[in-house]
């Protein structure tokens, strides 16, 4: 897929894609840590309830979870894996 960016500077090319790398490093390198970090959570909640997150996902979302408050925790935390992994895979994918 190609991609076109408009960048209204004053600075050169060289200078404003540098700062545009950087950005999308920068923003690489958070999404890498959100997905470790969520992992991690959604990892010791499906070692206490001996379930994997996405048949956790599953069961929430039909209701047939419904009396702990920390499924809600898992689920945000399924969530936002999930949007960070799509993140990291469109970021990884950037080529300038």
């Amino acid at each position: 897929m190609d991609f076109t960016l408009q960048i209204d500077t004053d600075y050169s090319l060289q200078e404003a894609g540098e700062v545009i790398r950087s950005a999308l490093e920068h923003e690489k390198h958070l999404a890498k840590y959100k997905v470790y970090r969520y992992s991690m959570i959604c990892d010791e909640f499906e070692d206490q309830y001996d379930l994997i997150s996405t048949e956790f996902i599953r069961k929430f979302e039909t209701g047939e979870l419904i009396d702990d408050e920390k499924y809600f925790d898992w689920y945000a935390a399924k969530r936002g894996l999930d949007h960070w992994k799509k993140k990291l895979i469109v970021l990884e994918g950037v080529r300038l």
